[in-house]
């Protein structure tokens, strides 16, 4: 039995076209995979610790070989919990939208939390950076309001995609897979439901092989 994670990182909702494709996947994945336990993660009612205080200075404490203090040892069990929660499952679903040719804030807070020296990569002179979290595979559900794929002409503007690939490969991840609902802006309410149709086919076929 493995557990998927499903992190949500749009507060649109039901108006939010990455979380309409995820959630056929998510649906089709749970007829397909019965044994398996689906968790969400709605980064938009998650309390994240914030780095300042307490956290920063034992972030820099264990960059450094240094102890932490007893404040600090309290603090960063807030950052040791978020990693323990990801670490935990096995397979990772996003569904994000594009912000300002990037990803929402709050999924950066998210990753800011999670990518921490010792529990999500090493460093060595030997090895160079290494992931720790290897062995799974992650899904990627993106909306974006222009057109950014290839042939497109704004593929140096997606700093969505290509940064999502990017973090996930660094801590380990690189069996990544996407599904991209675009342009969602410029393609017309018609031609936006046949793209948003045809992806939520290809997203039904691709959870039963996750």
């Amino acid at each position: 039995m493995a557990r998927l994670l499903y992190i949500e990182a749009s507060p649109r909702k039901d108006r939010s076209h990455s979380i309409k494709v995820a959630r056929a996947f998510l649906e089709s994945y749970r007829e397909t995979h019965p044994s398996d336990t689906v968790d969400s993660l709605d980064l938009w009612a998650a309390d994240l610790p914030r780095f300042d205080g307490y956290i920063i200075n034992a972030k820099y404490n264990i960059l450094h070989g240094r102890d932490h203090s007893d404040e600090e040892r309290e603090a960063w069990r807030a950052v040791e919990h978020v990693i323990e929660d990801f670490k935990a499952a096995d397979k990772y679903v996003f569904s994000l939208p594009m912000w300002n040719f990037g990803i929402p804030y709050k999924l950066k807070h998210f990753i800011d939390v999670l990518v921490q020296p010792g529990y999500a990569f090493s460093y060595s002179p030997d090895e160079g950076y290494k992931g720790l979290i290897t062995g799974r595979k992650a899904m990627c559900v993106y909306a974006r309001g222009g057109a950014y794929g290839a042939g497109s002409g704004g593929e140096s503007l997606d700093y969505q995609k290509t940064y999502m690939e990017t973090i996930l490969g660094f801590i380990g991840i690189t069996g990544v897979e996407s599904l991209v609902v675009e342009p969602t802006l410029m393609a017309g309410p018609e031609k936006l439901e046949e793209i948003e149709a045809g992806l939520m086919e290809e997203a039904g076929r691709a959870a039963a092989e996750f």
